[in-house]
């Protein structure tokens, strides 16, 4: 009898383990399969930056040929500033305009450019969104002559008014990266998703180069300071006094009028004063030459370069278009050519890099402060099993939702580590007061899975109902707190559905091969309680 009793038990217990090991088999097969899906949901959701943001302003660009003076290019932008007018007219949106030319701030001699800040009306004052504004003014734009015009509209990270895309060529002459720059101007306009690309280097901006016969000059005694200051008044204009007026007093700048310094034959009619008093044209004592060189020359880490910049449509997104570009260079440049990133792209790639530092410090720091409360090294790892879950929510509501994996999505991501393992420290932390109080395995793990469903559905409900305004809120700014509204919302109830099946499961499966916090006290306090007797036995 006590034989059958014996195989009966011996078979119970081999069919409990078998049909433990069956479920922790399903379990492992379910997380490996969440990881899977996460990582295809991760490659599919798009990246950028920032988000687009409604921040109720946005720039338009303007640059003209090449060469072109302050005054042709002042007329253009009056040209943008009448378009920007009537499409505020048609919208109801646009509140007013502020330009410059240049378009640069501070010393400038890009007098081909100019910029036009448009700012609108406050958000519950106009029918239309910023980015809406932004694609109807690049359309009208476009039909603009004699200019190019480039509307962007600002993030809420990156102060610079750049493109989103710019990369830097960088090689040993400009003239190897002028045949490149060319080749990759001409892909990127191949490609709907890219507007407006453009390059800081231009070899076409005319000039004139004037050389003094100094020969000649000292045969007729005119000083070579004699030709460069009738050339400064006669181009750059010349303060030669102040008068009084009113009591306030003005300067006197002499300069020749505009119609006469247009043509290089306008250099016949000026005449220089010689030693001897005579006077002589200045045609005769100038070498004028037409030649056509880049305004500047670059460089970028101590290296020759070229930067190319671009646009994209609002319907693609940064990091899709860069993971092109970079392909496409691998393609075109040859090895003597190096590429870099610089500005809102430079920002981009640099945060993805971060984020998986910060991710994977984040999560050690955890599992160290876990396994110092539980005085074990499982316990936090079935703990931090939560994780992948709430991961795994959040890049499915970014992708439900239309959203993007961007810095603020990011910071939400990070913050779901502490938010998911917040279910799995209220399970695996009673299981084992259950374990201490003497119950089994299985009758702990199953208590504090029912006694812990209600805390855990407070809590998780709560966060999430605090994150949903975020996440259907609307108005100025609105697109940053989506992002972190969308990846808490989806995280934490889907590491909760989750957390209810798998932490249970892996608890029980790893459980057996740890003990419980306590279980190490009562050893220490059976051992000290034999310690007396031991002494005793002694003397």
């Amino acid at each position: 009898m006590k034989e059958v009793l014996k195989q009966q038990a011996s078979a119970d217990t081999n069919s409990a383990f078998t049909s433990a090991r069956a479920e922790s088999s399903c379990t492992s097969f379910a997380l490996l399969a969440l990881l899977a899906v996460s990582a295809g949901l991760y490659l599919t959701v798009p990246k950028e930056l920032a988000p687009p943001e409604d921040r109720g302003v946005f720039f338009v660009s303007v640059s003209g040929p090449e060469g072109a003076g302050y005054d042709y290019t002042v007329k253009q932008v009056e040209k943008v500033q009448s378009a920007l007018m009537a499409l505020g007219e048609k919208t109801g949106s646009i509140d007013r305009l502020n330009s410059r030319v240049p378009g640069s701030w501070g010393a400038s001699e890009e007098m081909h450019t100019g910029s036009v800040t448009v700012i609108l009306k406050p958000w519950g004052q106009r029918p239309i969104s910023t980015s809406e504004t932004v694609e109807m003014a690049r359309k009208a734009l476009n039909d603009i002559p004699g200019v190019q015009s480039r509307p962007q509209q600002p993030t809420g990270l990156v102060r610079s008014r750049g493109q989103p895309i710019e990369l830097v060529l960088q090689g040993s002459n400009y003239d190897e990266l002028v045949t490149w720059r060319d080749r990759l101007l001409k892909r990127m306009e191949e490609n709907p998703n890219i507007t407006g690309a453009d390059s800081d280097y231009k070899e076409t901006r005319p000039q004139l180069r004037l050389e003094v016969n100094r020969e000649r000059a000292s045969a007729l005694g005119v000083s070579n300071q004699e030709v460069g200051r009738t050339l400064e008044t006669l181009m750059g204009s010349r303060r030669v006094g102040t008068y009084v007026d009113n009591g306030e007093e003005y300067d006197v700048i002499l300069q020749a009028q505009s119609e006469q310094r247009r043509q290089p034959s306008d250099f016949q009619s000026v005449y220089v004063k010689s030693g001897s008093g005579n006077l002589v044209s200045l045609a005769s004592l100038l070498d004028v030459k037409e030649l056509a060189e880049p305004g500047n020359y670059n460089r970028f880490n101590r290296l020759r370069a070229i930067t190319v910049s671009a646009g994209i449509i609002p319907e693609a997104h940064l990091g899709e278009q860069l993971e092109w570009i970079r392909a496409m260079a691998k393609e075109e440049l040859p090895g003597t050519v190096k590429m870099d990133f610089k500005g809102q792209s430079r920002e981009y790639l640099q945060s993805g890099s971060a984020l998986l530092f910060t991710f994977a410090f984040a999560l050690l720091v955890v599992y160290l402060v876990l396994a110092a409360q539980f005085e074990s090294l499982i316990h936090p790892l079935v703990i931090l099993l939560t994780v992948p879950m709430a991961v795994f929510g959040a890049l499915l509501g970014l992708w439900v939702m239309g959203g993007s994996l961007n810095l603020f999505s990011q910071v939400g991501i990070i913050m779901l580590i502490g938010l998911a393992a917040k279910n799995g420290i209220l399970i695996v932390e009673f299981a084992n007061q259950r374990r201490d109080a003497g119950l089994g395995l299985d009758a702990a793990i199953i208590e504090a899975a029912s006694v812990r469903l209600r805390p855990i559905l407070m809590t998780s409900i709560a966060t999430a109902a605090g994150a949903l305004p975020l996440m259907l809120g609307s108005g100025p700014g609105s697109g940053s707190r989506q992002a972190i509204g969308i990846v808490v919302v989806f995280g934490v109830l889907c590491a909760t559905v989750l957390t209810l099946f798998i932490v249970p499961v892996m608890y029980r499966w790893l459980a057996p091969y740890t003990q419980s916090p306590e279980q190490r006290a009562r050893d220490l306090s059976r051992q000290e309680a034999a310690m007396p007797d031991a002494e005793s036995a002694l003397h």
